[in-house]
């Protein structure tokens, strides 16, 4: 197997998506967070309709990665968690709809026949 893509041809390399972006959960928490300049896991979960379970796993994956960051304050007693996408994940983010439109550009078989 060849590792190099053919002459003339175009390059699939599925390596080129960042995996940590990948699963549609993070994507959407993060193409939210980057609409936003915080926000507060309720909205999140709210505004991308996940649970609580899986958004918090979700979360601290892209935490663990650096692509975003929490920000843990209390109001009236009540423990809130806020959340902020930082620069690697602003960059981590545009590489990757870099990488997507690459996947994406030339495809005639997605183009509306007209007759």
């Amino acid at each position: 197997m060849t590792l190099e893509p053919t002459k003339n041809k175009k390059d699939y390399d599925h390596q080129r998506l960042d995996k940590v972006i990948h699963a549609r959960i993070r994507f959407a928490a993060l193409a939210y967070l980057l609409s936003e300049t915080e926000a507060s896991f309720v909205d999140i979960r709210d505004s991308i309709r996940v649970t609580d379970g899986n958004l918090s796993i979700h979360l601290r994956k892209l935490e663990a990665a650096g692509y975003v960051e929490c920000i843990k304050s209390f109001e009236s007693r009540k423990p809130l968690s806020n959340y902020r996408v930082t620069e690697k994940g602003r960059e981590a983010f545009a590489r990757y709809l870099s990488n997507m439109e690459k996947f994406c550009d030339d495809m005639p078989g997605l183009q509306a026949e007209t007759a």
